[in-house]
């Protein structure tokens, strides 16, 4: 069964207290070697149908409307785990079967 997943992080212009209270505890346990440090969020959802292009669309909408605060939050990634993909032609000379356990997709560019 496929898995997507979903990656949300604060926006990079904004300050990202928990992530500063991270980098603080690292400094204090001696970890200094370790710079700064943000912290986000990371969805997994499971799917009974077929990974398909319409599928990613609907994933994409629902990243942006439901799982990200556009106002404080980008969506950075979306992909697919648990599923074998070929995208080419089998008598393509170029076909590569791709056996993978995380497929990333290209997201849009914000507003």
């Amino acid at each position: 069964m496929p898995t997507i997943v979903v990656q949300v992080m604060p926006k990079e212009e904004l300050l990202d207290p928990q992530g500063k209270a991270v980098a603080g505890a690292l400094a204090r346990l001696g970890k200094s070697h370790f710079g700064d440090v943000r912290v986000g969020k990371r969805f997994e959802i499971t799917t009974d149908r077929e990974v398909s292009a319409e599928l990613m669309e609907e994933v994409t909408g629902i990243a942006d409307e439901l799982l990200a605060n556009g106002v404080i939050e980008d969506v950075i990634s979306i992909s697919v785990q648990g599923v074998e993909l070929t995208d080419l032609e089998d008598d393509d000379e170029s076909s590569i079967p791709l056996d993978t356990n995380e497929i990333p997709l290209t997201l849009p560019e914000g507003d």
